[in-house]
């Protein structure tokens, strides 16, 4: 793990004061929240004796790249289970399934259909049937070993802060967080999904009530983007040489901002920034956007 980086960012108003946690830094393929999250579920299938570990995702999954590597790093065998059985004959021209492959995870490709079922009791004892014992890591990660990890983002020196803003996929994340802050910070989640689902995810795990979720930074729904937020991402490059991502750090980023416009934070506000890492999907992503004749992520 290498030593964490906090970076100023660059801002007109000078009433209000941000910095980024590059999380993203900590490793340079099981990157952010991603390390997090795996750090004590590895260290629990090792003490359960498990040789196998087995998860879930989409097409351009941070966490199917995360565990794959984390897993032959460790020397666990990686089964993936794969959302949309059409990606079966398209490993090749996947960047993230082609590197998880390479990485020596076995995929189990399923419909979405059946993808839906995957927390289901049924579900898993026919997995266990075709694959054996094996230990079981969430989809994104999420559960009381993750947050257990993500509770480590923050240190002491962060008690300057006055609000902590990450992006939210699973909860995760967000509630290691909040677990961790002090009675006067407050944090603030950005989902990267549509809906007000995700309270009742965080509130399983997360031990206070200083957070609050703003869900107006979706861009449209997971995985959905537009040339504004590539835009921004672009220039937010451009002026800071921080990489963002996609799916979550950039939409969270892009919301902070525009809250700051509005006049959302009291004057003299310090706000800490929590990059989660995932650069490695921009490759899928870019060549989704080349296919739509759309601009493309590009941080030259």
């Amino acid at each position: 793990m290498q030593e964490i980086l906090t970076q100023e960012i660059q801002l007109n108003s000078s009433k209000i004061s941000v910095f980024i946690r590059r999380e993203d830094l900590i490793h340079p393929i099981v990157s952010g929240n991603k390390f997090r999250k795996l750090k004590y579920n590895l260290l629990q299938a090792k003490a359960e004796k498990q040789q196998t570990l087995l998860t879930f995702g989409g097409a351009y999954s941070n966490h199917i790249a995360a565990v794959a590597f984390a897993g032959k790093e460790n020397g666990f065998k990686t089964i993936g289970i794969i959302r949309g059985d059409e990606l079966e004959s398209k490993i090749a021209k996947n960047p993230t399934l082609k590197f998880a492959q390479e990485c020596g995870m076995q995929f189990e490709f399923v419909t979405r259909e059946d993808y839906r079922h995957k927390t289901e009791a049924g579900f898993l004892e026919n997995l266990k049937n075709k694959f054996g014992s094996f230990y079981l890591v969430p989809e994104g990660g999420t559960n009381e070993f993750a947050v257990k990890g993500c509770e480590e983002i923050l240190t002491e020196a962060d008690s300057q802060y006055d609000f902590v803003c990450c992006a939210i996929g699973t909860g995760g994340t967000i509630s290691g967080i909040i677990n961790s802050i002090l009675p006067h910070q407050k944090v603030l989640g950005f989902p990267a999904l549509k809906g007000d689902f995700l309270k009742d995810e965080i509130r399983n795990f997360a031990r206070n009530e200083n957070w609050e979720l703003i869900n107006d930074y979706h861009f449209g729904g997971y995985g959905k983007v537009n040339p504004e937020l590539i835009a921004f991402m672009n220039q937010f490059y451009a002026e800071n040489k921080v990489p963002l991502d996609p799916i979550y750090t950039a939409k969270m980023i892009f919301g902070v901002m525009d809250l700051i416009e509005k006049g959302y934070f009291p004057e003299n506000s310090k706000i800490l920034l929590i990059h989660t890492g995932g650069i490695q999907g921009i490759a899928g992503m870019n060549l989704k956007l080349k296919a739509k004749k759309l601009p493309i992520i590009d941080f030259q």
